[in-house]
C-alpha cells in the first residue's frame, strides 16, 4: 500500500519495471546526410529548451525516416524525458492531449509539433499490474500507453525499426537502437521485436506495416509479414472509429492502389469491407477494376494537388456489393429508385459496425448512388432537373467510373458528356431523339456484363464536391 502510495507521488504515470539496456549504433553527421537545416525550427528550438531544461530530447520517428529517403516529412514530433506536465511548464504554447497516450502539442501559429514523453513495455506479472486496472486485454492487446521509460524502453517499444531513430540536433547525431538504418538500406519494413505479439498487442499494427511498404515502396520482412493473414480477424475487435481514422491514412495519402493491392495480399480487406470483399469473390474482374480505377484517381488527385473526400472513395469501395442487393429487392416488387434506396441503407449501416463513416460522408455516398439509378431517367425536362442537381458532377463521375470498369451502360456516360457540352437547342434535339428511342430513358440495366461501349477514352476523376 506504502509502495503504490509512494509511487502515485512521484508521477501520475506508472513506471515500467526496468530491464537490461541496450547500446544503440551511434551514426554520426559524417555518416548521414541529415542536418539542422532540414527541421522545422520550432522542433529544433523545442529540443534545445528541453535540453536546457535537464531533459534528454531527440527528433524521433517518421520524420528521421523520411528525410534519410529524401522525403518532405509531413510533421515533425519529438520524444524526451520530461513528463507531459514538465513539458507544459515549459511552453506557454502548450497543450496535453490524450487518454489512451498522453502527448503535448506545442503550437506556433498553423505548426504543432508534437512531443511524447519516453514509453516502455507494458507490465505483464500480477504483482506490476495495478488490482483495479488492467493495461491489456485477454488477447494482449494495450489497453492503455502511459508508462514512463528510458530513452532505450522507449526505442524497444516503437513498432517498426525505420521508427525507431533519434536525431540528436545538437551533435547531428543519428541514434539506432534497432539496426532501422540498415532496414532503411534494404528498403523493409520490419517489426521490433516478436511479431505475433507486437501485432496482438496492437492489430492496427498490421495496416500500419502496409501502409508504410506502400507509402515508402519498401517489402514488409519476412518475418513481419507472416502473422498477418493468420491474425487478419483481429481488426474486428478495433473500435470502429479509430478504424475509419486509420483507413483514411491508407487511401487518402496519396498511395492507395498499392495499399489496395497489399490489403487483397495479407488478407486485410476482408475485416475492413465484409460486403465488398464477398463482390469480388463474385465478380472478381468488375469488383477488382472500379476499385482500382477509383483508388487510381484518387492518387492522381493528391499528386495534382486538388481536394478529395472521403464519400466518393468509399461509394466506390462499397459500390459492388449494391447492385445484387438492388435486384433482390426489385424481384420482391419493390420499384427501382426506393430498391436503391433501401439496400443503400442496408449496406451502408452494415459497413458502420466495422468502419464508423460519420453521417457527413454517408449521406453524399447514398446521394451518389441514388444518381446512378436517376442518370438514365432524361425524359422530358429530368435532363436538366439532374443537371441542376448538386450531386450532378459526383453521380456523373461515378457514372464514368463504373464504365471505365467495364460496365455496359448503353453509351450513358458518352450521352450525358454530350449534353453537358451542347446549346439548349442541341439538348432539345438530344431529348427529342431519346422520345424517339424509348428503350434508352429507362432504368439502369439490372445486370452487369462484361465490356463497354464508351467511345472516349479518357478515364474519369472522381468529382470531390
Amino acid at each position: 500500500m506504502l509502495k503504490k502510495l509512494f509511487q502515485s507521488l512521484r508521477s501520475p504515470l506508472r513506471r515500467a519495471k526496468q530491464h537490461p539496456r541496450s547500446t544503440p549504433e551511434v551514426v554520426t553527421s559524417h555518416q548521414h546526410p541529415l542536418r539542422r537545416a532540414h527541421i522545422s525550427r520550432y522542433a529544433v528550438s523545442i529540443v534545445e529548451r528541453l535540453q536546457n531544461a535537464g531533459y534528454q530530447a531527440y527528433l524521433v520517428g517518421g520524420c528521421v525516416r523520411d528525410l534519410l529517403l529524401d522525403i518532405e516529412p509531413k510533421d515533425f514530433d519529438v520524444a524526451t524525458s520530461a513528463t507531459p506536465e514538465q513539458v507544459r511548464a515549459e511552453f506557454r504554447n502548450a497543450r496535453v492531449i490524450g487518454r489512451r497516450f498522453k502527448l503535448v502539442h506545442v503550437h506556433f501559429g498553423r505548426e504543432i509539433i508534437e512531443v511524447a514523453t519516453f514509453r516502455a513495455n507494458h507490465p505483464v506479472s500480477e504483482e506490476d499490474e495495478d488490482s483495479n486496472q488492467s493495461s491489456r486485454n485477454e488477447s494482449g492487446r494495450i489497453l492503455r500507453d502511459n508508462v514512463y521509460g528510458s530513452l532505450e524502453d522507449d526505442a524497444q517499444r516503437r513498432d517498426f525499426t525505420i521508427n525507431a531513430l533519434y536525431f540528436d540536433v545538437t551533435g547531428e547525431r543519428i541514434l539506432d537502437y534497432a539496426r532501422g538504418m540498415h532496414d532503411i538500406r534494404n528498403r523493409q519494413v520490419r517489426l521490433i521485436g516478436d511479431p505475433e505479439k507486437r501485432y496482438l498487442e496492437d492489430p492496427v499494427r498490421m495496416l500500419r506495416a502496409v501502409r508504410f511498404a506502400a507509402k515508402l515502396d519498401f517489402e514488409i520482412e519476412s518475418h513481419s509479414a507472416e502473422p498477418i493473414p493468420r491474425l487478419a480477424k483481429m481488426l474486428r475487435d478495433i473500435p470502429s472509429a479509430r478504424l475509419f481514422d486509420e483507413v483514411l491514412k491508407l487511401f487518402l495519402s496519396g498511395y492507395a492502389e498499392h495499399v489496395f493491392e497489399l490489403l487483397l495480399e495479407y488478407d486485410l480487406f476482408e475485416p475492413l469491407f465484409p460486403a465488398s470483399a464477398a463482390a469480388l469473390k463474385q465478380s472478381p474482374e468488375y469488383t477488382y477494376n472500379l476499385i482500382s480505377q477509383a483508388l487510381i484517381n484518387t492518387d492522381q488527385r493528391i499528386e495534382d494537388g486538388k481536394p478529395v473526400t472521403p464519400a466518393f472513395l468509399f461509394a466506390a469501395l462499397l459500390w459492388p456489393a449494391l447492385p445484387a442487393r438492388v435486384i433482390k429487392l426489385q424481384d420482391r416488387g419493390m420499384p427501382p429508385i426506393p430498391a436503391m434506396q433501401e439496400a443503400a441503407h442496408e449496406l451502408i449501416a452494415e459497413q458502420c459496425q466495422r468502419i464508423a463513416v460519420p453521417k457527413r460522408f454517408t449521406i453524399p455516398i447514398r446521394e451518389i448512388w441514388d444518381m446512378q439509378e436517376r442518370l438514365p431517367r432524361r425524359s422530358g425536362k429530368r435532363a436538366d432537373l439532374l443537371l441542376e442537381n448538386p450531386r450532378f458532377r459526383a453521380g456523373y463521375d461515378f457514372l464514368l467510373l463504373r464504365e471505365s470498369a467495364g460496365e455496359k451502360t448503353n453509351g450513358l456516360g458518352d450521352w450525358w458528356t454530350d449534353y453537358q457540352d451542347c446549346t439548349d437547342s442541341e439538348r432539345r434535339a438530344m431529348i427529342r431523339e431519346l422520345a424517339a428511342n424509348p428503350d434508352e430513358t429507362g432504368s439502369a440495366p439490372r445486370k452487369r456484363r462484361r465490356g463497354g461501349n464508351r467511345k472516349r477514352g479518357a478515364t474519369p476523376s472522381p468529382a470531390q464536391d
